[in-house]
This record gives structure tokens, sequence and C-alpha cells, in this order.
């Protein structure tokens, strides 16, 4: 087969390189003919150039051999074309291409591979569904979109290393086959041939192994980690992800936090050109659940919750007051039972400028509530002047004796709308709000850039979580992140008599209202993990069997540590603009955990199933 190996790629030449014959090589991205001259867009994953097929100042052999070729040229054909560099004529010019004030005379087309009939046409802005696009995912790469996506993921990656490194991190690879151990999420197990009935797990995340590396005496360590969950996949879940796994001795919270920030503001500055600011806004739990009714807060736009409560009892609404009272029942029935409970609680939205919402938007927003267990979402529009507001419409009739207090207590204007939400459960009232506080700020627009603004990154740190969590199904207490992390000294005296109350040294990083990276300072004294064990209901036993690799080593001098792992393919997600991790990721499942591409999972042969001596249930 004749070679012609490019000289230069299809995104490179500009006016400077006007008269030098080069070949290229790539895919025909469009084909035009107009009066006997073609015109060819050569596309590689540098670029596009214009190749044109010209018979002026060609013989007649040469124009009919080249013209033969060129007839047969269809989309994606891959080809190499040799020809001179010229400038396009001046009203020709293309200045939305960076090759756009040149063009290759082709003098030889010479094609490489044929390609057959395209499933969907390859454009940057693809319209072919989702699964087309995953079945044939080769060829929806081939876009100029997912090329830049694919780029940004390997520059945020390298970046990454390079911060990392110049950090005094070592890159150390932790095991894929290990063993299975509670973190959450259901496992991935894989079979053992040499030892029947016995399983590896893939892992979740590298925890238990990078814990065994600080004790190892790498008092850093980075890894761009692969981690498998099996559990239902969504926009910014896949049952195989990446994370930025670190971990550091002889460290806090605060090292945690500034390490992060400057990783954070290097990638930016490195793949986007963005300055990000030195320290990033931080929130206690409890303050983003009572803000923001949620531990993700998308900071991009205010709109806080306010506590509605104090107006509840001048006002003759029952909904509000049952609320609060079967709160303050369950409050006390919970104590009890030694478990503590914030209460009930009815929190209001004030939404300026919005009076003009109709009824159907507004059962609209309901219904996001309701999604999250609220019983309803109740409204009143602030209506009226400067000097003499009113509250109207909705549950108003209920507020008319304290309208004033209300309105000035919120900060209401005229114009704008209250939404407000009641539960017996704080969590719930706050959670259901705070869902209808995202869909308003979509909604209206308040995420978008401003004007003359690129896209915008508010990073927000969200620190002093619960360390415990009441599983009422099971009637204990259960760990809130995982088993591993630290409880704030001022708890440690305390833990076993109030469990709900005790606070961890844990800590995650939200942008732009996603969860980006969680982390936490580990426990290293094995005694204090046992009394973490026992809270949680592991016994002994339990614990010696599951984690005794981990809390034997804890033993022989281990260091005070923690760690973070921010989600590789969640942050080039959020940089590249999409809100699904499918799109930065070459080769993803469906919501459905299945590659459409190569047809996995797919059954295992007789053979297969006999060497792992494994026998298939059928489902009746």
């Amino acid at each position: 087969m004749e070679v012609m190996k490019r000289t230069s790629t299809c995104g490179e030449l500009r006016g400077i390189d006007e008269g030098k014959t080069v070949i290229l090589n790539g895919w025909v991205h469009r084909k035009r003919d107009h009066g006997g001259i073609s015109f060819i867009n050569l596309r590689d994953r540098y670029g596009i150039t214009q190749i044109v097929v010209d018979p002026e100042g060609m013989d007649t052999d040469e124009w009919e051999r080249l013209s033969l070729v060129t007839q047969e040229l269809r989309n994606e054909f891959c080809i190499a074309a040799e020809g001179r560099v010229r400038r396009r004529p001046g009203g020709m010019v293309n200045p939305d291409m960076p090759t756009g004030e040149i063009e290759v005379l082709a003098r030889k087309i010479l094609i490489l591979n044929r390609s057959e009939t395209l499933p969907f046409q390859i454009d940057d802005e693809s319209e072919a569904k989702e699964e087309l696009r995953l079945k044939y995912r080769y060829l929806d790469l081939r876009s100029a979109s997912m090329q830049n996506k694919i780029r940004l993921r390997s520059e945020t990656a390298f970046a990454v290393r390079e911060y990392m490194t110049a950090q005094g991190f070592y890159e150390i690879e932790t095991p894929t086959f290990i063993r299975s151990t509670p973190e959450g999420a259901r496992d991935y197990l894989v079979p053992s041939r040499l030892y029947p009935g016995q399983f590896y797990a893939l892992p979740q995340s590298p925890q238990l192994y990078k814990q065994l590396l600080m004790v190892s005496g790498f008092d850093r360590y980075f890894q761009i980690a692969r981690c498998y969950r099996d559990e239902d996949a969504r926009g910014d879940r896949q049952p195989e992800f990446t994370q930025i796994d670190i971990e550091m001795s002889f460290t806090g919270r605060e090292d945690i936090l500034v390490m992060t920030e400057g990783l954070m503001g290097h990638i930016f500055k490195k793949v986007l050109n963005r300055d990000l600011p030195a320290c990033f806004t931080r929130l206690s739990y409890a303050q983003a659940m009572e803000l923001y009714g949620s531990d993700k807060p998308d900071l991009r736009f205010s709109l806080p919750m306010q506590d509605f409560s104090p107006y509840v009892e001048a006002g003759s609404f029952q909904a509000f007051k049952d609320a609060l009272a079967q709160g303050e029942a369950e409050k006390a029935e919970a104590i009890t039972k030694g478990v503590r409970l914030a209460g009930g609680a009815v929190k209001a939205l004030v939404v300026p400028g919005q009076a003009v919402y109709s009824r159907k938007q507004i059962e609209e927003l309901e219904a996001q509530a309701k999604v999250y267990k609220a019983k309803g979402l109740a409204w009143m529009k602030v209506n009226g002047t400067e000097e003499a507001p009113v509250l109207e419409g909705g549950v108003s009739k209920f507020f008319t004796a304290n309208a004033a207090e209300i309105i000035r207590g919120l900060g209401a204007k005229p114009g704008d709308l209250i939404l407000i939400a009641a539960d017996a459960r704080r969590k719930t009232a706050n959670t259901a709000l705070g869902a209808v506080r995202s869909k308003l700020g979509r909604d209206l627009g308040l995420i978008l850039p401003k004007d003359g603004e690129g896209p915008r990154f508010e990073f927000v740190w969200i620190v002093d979580f619960p360390l415990f969590e009441w599983n009422e199904e099971e009637n204990r207490w259960e760990a809130a992140h995982h088993l591993f992390s630290w409880p704030q000294e001022q708890f440690h005296a305390t833990l076993e008599q109030d469990p709900g109350s005790v606070l961890g040294d844990l800590y995650d990083l939200v942008l732009n209202g996603c969860e980006l990276a969680s982390g936490s300072i580990r426990i290293h004294d094995s005694e204090l993990q046992k009394r973490i064990f026992s809270i949680a209901g592991i016994n002994a036993e339990d614990a010696e069997k599951k984690f005794g690799f981990l809390t034997n080593a804890f033993k022989f001098g281990a260091p005070p540590h923690g760690g973070i792992a921010p989600g590789l393919d969640r942050l080039v997600m959020i940089m590249a603009g999409e809100t699904s991790i499918k799109e930065v990721i070459a080769f993803p499942k469906n919501s459905f955990a299945q590659s459409l591409m190569d047809e996995s999972p797919s059954e295992a042969t007789a053979k297969q199933l006999e060497e792992l001596h494994l026998i298939i249930k059928k489902e009746k």
C-alpha cells in the first residue's frame, strides 16, 4: 500500500505557510462541488483545513486521476492529500476557522480507507439520540466537541500530576482486586478460579490502602484512581469512575483544604486560564442545610431560605402549627430513645420580582417539593406599594393580622413571591424547599453567566458534618460518611452517650451545586476505631474479619493522617459546561450500566462458568 505520511496537521497551517508543499491526513468532514471545482474540508483532531481540487494548471492525465478519486469521496473517508498552501482570496477568508486564511491546492489524493453510510452525521452538536451515540461511540468521539472534551480531560489529569508532584506527593498505584468491605454501595465481585467460592472485589475507592500507605511512611500520596460501585447510574455517576485520590500524614483539616484550593487554582489556571480565589467560601453542614436546604448548595446565586416559624403563632394557618407541634412531640419521644431530633420547621423563600408567577408555575414548584417528601408548598405574593405593601393570594388570608411583620421580617418587597414549606422533620422542610430553590435557579436563569463573562465557577467548602446518622429502619446508628473518620476532639469523651451530636473532621468541596470532593481526617488510633465500630453495631469479631488488616496496622505507630478525593469526571464535566459525566468519558455506560458499543455485560460461556465453579440461577 502506498503511504503518504502527513507533514502537517489539519489545524496548524497559516498564512505564513503560503507556498509550502504539504501532506495532510484525516477524514472528509464535508465535500462541496462548484462548477468543476471541489472543496473538501479535511479534519483531524487538530482542526480542519480546506482542500481545493481545481483543474487549472494541471495536465489532462493528472487531472483525470485526481478527478476520479475526488468523485468517489464521501463523508468520513480517511484520505491523504498532497498539495501547495495558498492564501484564500480576500472575500473568501473564514475568520471562524483558525486555518481560515489559507487552503491547500491538491495535486494528489489517496484514499486510505472508505466509510460506509454513517448512522449519524459527525457534527459539533450531534442531534443523534444518546443510545445511538453510545453504540457508535468511536464515531461520536470524532466530533470536535467530543475531541475538545477528551483533550480537556487529558490536560486536567496532566495538571493534577504536575501540581501534586511539585508539592512532594508520590503517585502510587493500589490494587484493583481487593477484599470486599462495606463502604455504602454494593461491590462488584470477581470470582477466583484458583479458590472456588471465593471472590475479589473491585475497589469502591482506595480508602483502606491509602491509609496503609500512611502507616508505611509515604506521607504524601496521590493517585488518579479507577473506582467501581454497583449502584444505579445517573448524570454524575457511573459504575466505574475516576477520582483524584489524595492522602497526607502529620496533617490537619486546614492543611488539606489549603492544599486542595491550591490544586484547583492550578488546574483552572493551567487548563482554562481562569484565576480562582485563593480561599474558598466555607459553610458548616448546619448552615448549608438551614440557608440552602442542601449540603451541596449552588452559590452562583443567593436566594437563601429564612425561618418562618416566628410568624406562625400569630397567624391562623393550622397546617403550619400542626407541623411545629408534631415536630416537638416527635423530638420529645426520640429523646426517650437516646436519639436527638431537630423538631419541626417552617421555612420560607423570598423570590424577588416573581409575583407574576402563575398558579401553574407554582404548582410545578410544589411538585418539585413533593419529590422531597414535602406535603405541599404554600405561597403568598407581595403587592401594593413600598409604603403600603400587602400580602395577596395563596395562604395570605391566614396572615392578615401580622402581614406587615412578615413582609418586614423577611425583607420582602412589592412584586416578590414568598414560598413556604413546613414539616414535622426539619430536614424534610429544608431539603424540599432547597430543591425548589435549585429549580428556581435554573428556571430564572440565575446560574447563567452574566453578559460578557465566561462560565461561573463557585466553590464552597462544607465542613463540620455529623459523624453518625440514625437508621430508623434498622434502629441503629451508622456512619454518615464512612467508619474511618476522626470525631472532633471535643466529642471523644461522650461518643457513646450522644452519638447524634458528634461532629466529624469531615469536609466536602462543592462546585456549582455538585459535590466535587469528599474527605476527612482519619482515625489512626485502634482503640478509638473500635469505639466507632461498636457505635455502628459492628462487633469485634466482624470488625477483625472485615477490617483487621487495617486496624492491626494502626498498632504499629500509625501517624495522624487525612485526605480527600476530588472526582475527575465531575470536575471535567463542570469545566466543560456539561451536566453529565458521560460527555467527558471516552467510553461510558448508559443509564442501565450497559455498554451498547461492545454489548457488555454479556453471558459467560459454559466453559468459563465451569472453570470458576459457578452455576447461573435462571430467573423464573
